[in-house]
């Protein structure tokens, strides 16, 4: 007799809000009660407690509800789920997901939490970040980083729960703010639903035979470096170079996480040390070979859902903003009030050009700022495609303006989507991919 095989499971964190409506599609009990629920229902926050309304019934329960399924093929709908959280394409969903939905309170409010086998986690991840269209190799791929990544972040949150000392995430003085944004805000569950951490919506986006496929026959795959599971971060497109961990989050250094040049070859003419200013005006001005130096519409519709089909640029960009758009913009966003900004100066740049350092000068205050997402946050309303830029200073009509000129969209540590999609197109076989953007790892089968 084939014995079956045991998949781990993983608590994704859906959303969270004061009252949160829900529908149960299927038999529902609750863990501590012999209820069997189902239907519309309505959860809201009373003190520390969850109240549950389900048809005339009002039931309380002190900080935390799961609901089981009676069967596996019960599901449940959340509604209005906010999903690209700050970015410019956010807004609200209903969502429909398999397995147990647990609430828990805190901070006066409920969060919906996603208990889930990790292979099926991994068919929503992948319809959520990939079109149906996607070439076979890039499914396979993105499944195998999105599981590694997966695995590394709950060990993660399980060593940061038992360390001693206590995780930081920022480095703040009166003239510098150094923060990263990463495991800070999840204590409850191992991952977010939303981009923070990688798009899961359950079963709202239908999983198509070439993910079913894709994520079976990668069944348990991730990458291994010296034995231990990669962090195998990604992003939409790296500009040509991709960046090193440390740059983007806490200074801790992979070996598998390195600079590496997006093309099969280096571009030529180009010097790539970026603490020479000139260098790094030639690299973003320019738009050298690399694979995800691509306009295929057919290979981006492959990576981009909708949403993301409203960026068109991405590789070079530039965004413009007036003085007074820019230091407004900027008080609202970091809550400092620096004046009128007079100057935008890159002061450290990691590998890719990406800025790590940035020094805002204004009448009222300087400051620095960093790292990577500190610094997308606060110059765009939403998000900046990435901190690679060079910021230029112009007056026009007697007025003073900022152009941001700009390459890639992401952080840049890891897999480059497109760059994986464009590899995918040209025949790369999926490992051969991974080893292309994971130098020195090795492809292994953990269960």
């Amino acid at each position: 007799m084939k014995k079956e095989r045991k998949f781990p499971e993983v608590m994704a964190g859906i959303f969270s809000d004061e009252v949160i409506s829900f529908t149960l599609h299927g038999l529902f009990m609750p863990e501590s009660d012999n209820l069997r629920l189902s239907g519309n229902c309505k959860v809201f926050y009373d003190g520390g407690s969850i109240v549950l309304q389900a048809g005339d019934r009002e039931i309380e329960f002190t900080g935390q509800l799961m609901l089981v399924p009676v069967d596996p093929s019960c599901s449940f709908t959340l509604h209005g789920v906010t999903i690209g959280l700050e970015f410019h394409w956010q807004r609200k969903e209903d969502q429909s997901f398999r397995g147990c939905l647990r609430f828990k309170a805190g901070n006066e409010k409920i969060t919906a939490i996603n208990h889930i086998p990790v292979e099926e986690y991994l068919k929503s991840v992948i319809s959520s970040e990939m079109r149906a269209n996607a070439s076979e190799e890039l499914l396979k791929a993105h499944a195998v980083i999105s599981r590694g990544w997966l695995l590394a972040q709950i060990e993660k949150r399980r060593n940061i729960a038992v360390d001693t000392e206590k995780y930081r995430t920022d480095f703040t003085s009166d003239t510098e703010i150094i923060r990263w944004y990463d495991r800070e805000d999840h204590k409850e569950f191992d991952v977010c639903a939303d981009d923070h951490c990688q798009r899961y919506q359950g079963i709202t986006k239908v999983a198509t035979p070439a993910v079913i496929k894709a994520v079976e026959e990668t069944s348990g795959e991730v990458m291994t470096y010296e034995g231990s599971i990669c962090d195998t971060r990604y992003y939409k497109c790296c500009g040509g170079l991709t960046e090193l961990f440390e740059n983007v989050w806490e200074p801790v250094s992979h070996p598998y996480l390195q600079r590496i040049v997006d093309n099969p070859v280096p571009p030529e003419a180009y010097d790539l040390d970026f603490t020479k200013d000139e260098n790094i005006r030639k690299w973003i001005s320019s738009k050298p070979e690399a694979f995800c130096n691509t306009t295929d519409k057919k290979v981006l519709n492959q990576v981009l859902n909708d949403y993301d089909l409203e960026t068109t640029d991405f590789y070079r960009w530039t965004v413009t903003y007036s003085r007074d758009e820019l230091s407004e913009l900027i008080r609202t966003k970091t809550g400092i009030d620096f004046g009128i900004i007079n100057e935008l100066i890159p002061l450290e740049r990691g590998t890719s050009g990406r800025i790590i350092r940035l020094k805002i000068e204004g009448t009222l205050k300087t400051m620095i700022i960093g790292k990577e997402l500190e610094i997308r946050k606060s110059l765009s309303k939403t998000h900046l495609y990435s901190s690679c830029f060079i910021p230029e200073k112009i007056v026009r009509d007697g007025e003073v303006f900022f152009i941001l000129h700009g390459a890639g969209w992401g952080h840049g540590v890891g897999l480059c989507q497109i760059g994986a999609a464009v590899m995918g197109a040209k025949g790369y076989k999926y490992d051969e991919i991974l080893m292309h953007y994971f130098k020195g790892a090795r492809l292994e089968r953990k269960y």
